[in-house]
């Protein structure tokens, strides 16, 4: 069975964030399961309402920003919000294991904002329905956890990391002229690449699926 990595991006996510400052607290009773360590669900964040509310995380995905202490380097990661408002205002508590490996710390002041991308591995049956589907097809979101979303095709990769393209037909993986992304950025006006390329309609060896949040026209 296909394992895919689908990569969810938000377009209507501020690419200026609008960051929240909170204190992040390793918790042990929050879960950290095989299925999140090998990125099948997305880690539990919880907060309070207000907290949450002032995210404004729309489809309930945000991303942690912190610094580790001992090298100053920043790590990331992204998680689904659970509201528990026996949480204190801007205090986001995550599962200690987690924190403990990503910043060596139990706890650490960060922001956190509405994420703009996040991804989810699928491997189950639900990866037969995305065999033949193509860049441009919408699928429902409920195979990510996203309740109500439509998700809109964008491309792709293979193993090897050869891009889908919307205009190579079928389930192919073959030598193409070209002259722009993906799979060839010119250093120079009008030059022009023959590289490899996968067609624009997902196969079995596809092994990551990009898709995009659809929203409404305003």
């Amino acid at each position: 069975m296909p394992d895919f990595k689908i990569v969810v991006n938000d377009p209507e996510a501020p690419k200026k964030e609008k960051l929240v400052k909170v204190k992040v607290e390793g918790d042990s009773e929050i879960p950290f399961t095989d299925r999140v360590k090998e990125k099948f669900e997305l880690p539990v964040f919880k907060m309070n309402s207000k907290t949450a509310a002032e995210i404004g995380a729309v489809h309930g995905v945000a991303t942690i920003r912190v610094r580790r202490p001992d090298t100053g380097d920043k790590v990331k990661f992204t998680g689904r919000i659970v509201i528990d408002d026996n949480v204190p205002d801007y205090v986001v508590k995550v599962n200690m294991e987690q924190l403990i490996n990503a910043t060596g710390q139990n706890e650490l002041e960060g922001v956190i904002f509405r994420a703009r991308a996040w991804q989810i591995r699928v491997n189950d049956e639900r990866t037969q329905s995305l065999l033949g589907l193509r860049i441009g097809d919408s699928i429902d979101g409920s195979i990510v956890g996203l309740k109500g979303v439509r998700l809109t095709i964008t491309g792709g990769s293979d193993i090897s990391g050869f891009p889908m393209r919307p205009d190579v037909s079928g389930p192919v993986k073959k030598k193409v002229l070209l002259s722009g992304p993906p799979g060839f950025h010119p250093e120079e006006d009008g030059e022009r690449r023959r590289k490899m390329v996968r067609g624009n309609t997902i196969a079995p060896d596809i092994v990551q699926v990009n898709t995009k949040i659809t929203y409404e026209s305003k």
